[in-house]
């Protein structure tokens, strides 16, 4: 992978260079690729393997066949107005045709573990639920229960599909529809950008009786993941591997929790959600500081809950995970659905108390470092440990992401996420940040074997109380915004 541009420590970063980065590590854009061949269609009846990134997500369900629905994703896109129930099928069916990833099962072939791309469908029925006969008040209840029914259901990775989409009617002009997918299809830029702005561009082209707006794909996900297993080599892998070993040198820090949570001997991997609106004064104080020292608003939030956690355990060393978009810099992949998504650890080093203007740019050092060096495969990182913990995840229990910017999608059209819960959690903490006009959404989802509902409201509102301390003055050390 090529290295992003390089920065000198304690250097902060132009705007410009700053956007660039803060885009890069949302997978919004290309990085230079050019010391990488296209990525090219395959060959007809070649045998298409799994993506580096997939093959760590079918580990994990092999690790854990009893586990709750931990790859289970949902998004909810809501429109209001007049709804042709047919053209939105037909939308969904052209998604399906165009995305061979929409429509491909799992399976060991030859003893090798396989991508089969099954054919489209012309015509696509969505399951369709009309509430308009309850009473309004139990709407909402029932839309909800039948979305969550969806998405603590299991998949079936050798037959699917992995996909299940439900449309909701609640009044005669609102309409949900609710779409629970398997991860090993989907990531970040799939759900919050590609999905909404295609279907709702196909439905708006085809209610009117036009043809498809949309450019045909020059490649797929199966041409991606052919070319990745031919690209990646030892050579590579070791260049890489020599950055995590000195980044993960010796004694590796392990998160405790302070009194007030416990854990149990093995990692149940059950989940629940919990959302939080940081506010618009809050956020935009959060972003003006951003700009104002050179970082991206990722930078921000990832310092804020290192103070956080520095604050709950006085731990001066602490990894937190995060997900780089592995695999979307190249150009060719940029519109396509797909998990390119790959858990990196982001080590942390407070032994001096720093100020937060300091860790701030720590913060972007280290991430910037890390995306240069994501194409190594978290369970090739994992193998590195001498004897893992069963009661934990390697490396680290916490992570934080930034969605990617959403799309204008037009009058009428909105979308969700995180709203509808599978009942299943990959880590003991996950919190996606969401960047909106009315503030800064953070949907918790967390381990209530771990955590109690109370914990987490408080942690979200001490995370809010040191986001605004320090954005205000950032020359304070980190331990003089502690919240308890």
């Amino acid at each position: 992978m090529n290295e992003i541009p390089s920065i000198a420590v304690g250097i902060p970063l132009s705007e410009p260079k700053r956007k660039l980065l803060g885009k890069l590590l949302r997978g919004e854009i290309a990085q230079n690729a050019t010391d990488k061949r296209a990525i090219t269609r395959r060959s007809p009846g070649t045998r298409v393997p799994l993506s580096l990134a997939q093959e760590q997500i079918w580990s994990v369900i092999e690790s854990n066949p009893i586990a709750p629905p931990l790859y289970n994703e949902s998004i909810t896109i809501h429109k209001k107005g007049a709804m042709d129930v047919s053209t939105l099928e037909r939308s969904f069916a052209e998604i399906i045709r165009r995305h061979e990833a929409w429509r491909t099962t799992f399976q060991v072939v030859d003893g090798r573990k396989s991508q089969i791309v099954q054919e489209a469908s012309d015509q696509i029925s969505l399951p369709f639920v009309d509430l308009r006969k309850l009473p309004k008040a139990e709407r909402e209840r029932e839309a909800a229960r039948v979305a969550t029914e969806e998405a603590k259901r299991p998949f079936d990775l050798r037959c699917g599909p992995l996909v299940r989409p439900t449309l909701v009617r609640l009044e005669d002009e609102e309409y949900r529809l609710f779409l629970t997918m398997h991860q090993l299809i989907v990531d970040g830029i799939s759900v919050f950008r590609i999905l909404p702005s295609e279907l709702v561009m196909l439905y708006e082209s085809f209610v009117v009786g036009g043809p498809s707006p949309l450019p045909e794909l020059p490649v797929q996900f199966g041409d991606f993941a052919c070319w990745q297993r031919q690209w990646f080599s030892d050579a590579l892998l070791n260049k890489q591997l020599d950055y995590w070993r000195s980044h993960l040198s010796g004694h590796l820090p392990v998160l405790e929790w302070p009194k007030g949570t416990s854990r149990p001997a093995a990692q149940t991997l059950r989940g629940a959600i919990y959302p939080k609106l940081i506010s618009r004064k809050v956020a935009e104080a959060i972003r003006v500081r951003s700009r104002g020292e050179g970082v991206t608003l990722f930078n921000t939030l990832l310092a804020g809950f290192a103070t956080l956690l520095y604050s709950y355990t006085e731990q001066d060393d602490i990894i937190i995970g995060t997900l780089t978009p592995s695999g979307r810099e190249h150009p060719e992949v940029q519109g396509l659905l797909g998990y390119f998504l790959n858990p990196l650890p982001l080590r942390f080093r407070l032994q001096d108390d720093p100020k937060f203007r300091d860790l701030l740019w720590q913060v972007r050092e280290v991430t910037s470092a890390a995306v240069a060096n994501d194409d190594v495969p978290f369970h090739y990182l994992a193998k590195e440990l001498p004897e893992p913990d069963p009661s934990r995840n390697p490396f680290f229990q916490v992570v934080l992401s930034l969605a990617p910017e959403l799309p204008e999608l037009g009058a009428g059209w909105n979308q969700t996420f995180m709203d509808v819960e599978s009942g299943g959690a990959r880590w003991d903490l996950y919190l996606e940040f969401n960047d909106r006009p009315n503030g800064i959404i953070v949907r918790a989802q967390y381990n209530p074997d771990i955590f109690s509902l109370a914990t987490i409201e408080k942690a979200l509102g001490d995370l809010e109380v040191i986001l605004e301390a320090a954005t205000c003055n950032p020359a304070r050390r980190i331990s003089e915004l502690r919240t308890n």
